[in-house]
This record gives structure tokens, sequence and C-alpha cells, in this order.
């Protein structure tokens, strides 16, 4: 999944983002989703979401799914 749509995208999710900063490079940051910040149901280049650590992105891929969702 690619990560447009914010009913694929929930907190606990293993995600690939890019941060502003790497929206050039394309470099991904891995991280945990703790907060979805999109307002949007869909969103052509990502859902942005804040990170368990605190860094905030566009989500570019979904790695893997939390057990409770």
């Amino acid at each position: 999944m690619n990560g447009q749509n914010r009913s694929d995208v929930f907190p606990g999710l293993e995600v690939d983002i890019v941060l502003k900063e790497d929206q050039r490079t394309g470099r991904l940051t891995r991280g945990i989703v703790k907060d979805l910040l999109t307002n949007s149901s869909h969103h052509p280049r990502g859902i942005k979401v804040r990170l368990q650590d605190g860094k905030i992105g566009r989500v570019q891929n979904i790695i893997g799914t939390a057990a409770n969702r």
C-alpha cells in the first residue's frame, strides 16, 4: 500500500515516510505512526503523520500492520 488513503493508516502501523527536508532526495525514514495529521480521506502525496519519535512526514510505504487496530 502506498499511504495515500487515510483509512489505510492508523496509530501503531510501521511505515516509511519522507521528511520535508528529504523531499528532493526521496530519502525515507522508517517508524511507527503515533498521530495522523491529514484530515482528508485521500492525499496524492501521502497522508501526513507524526511518528513515535516525533518526526513528521508523508507516508510513502506501509510496512506492517499492528496486531490491534
